[in-house]
């Protein structure tokens, strides 16, 4: 897997669920209802780790 993708199956599902999610939040879902939808128990361990993938923090993709 890591030498057709480039990366782990770990690291491929954990970048996906998170560009899934910043699409459900550009789309106004609140942190966390996109939280519950991606499998985390807290919004602060989601927020954690959106912005280690994404490198911002989930508000920061919502509508204002």
């Amino acid at each position: 897997f890591q030498a057709v993708v480039g990366r782990s199956p770990v690291e491929f599902v954990r970048e996906w669920r998170m560009h899934t999610a910043a699409a459900l939040l550009r789309a106004g879902r609140s942190v966390a209802e996109v939280a519950a939808s991606s499998g985390y128990d807290s919004d602060a361990s989601f927020a954690k780790a959106f912005k280690r993938v994404m490198g911002v923090g989930p508000g920061a993709l919502r509508p204002r």
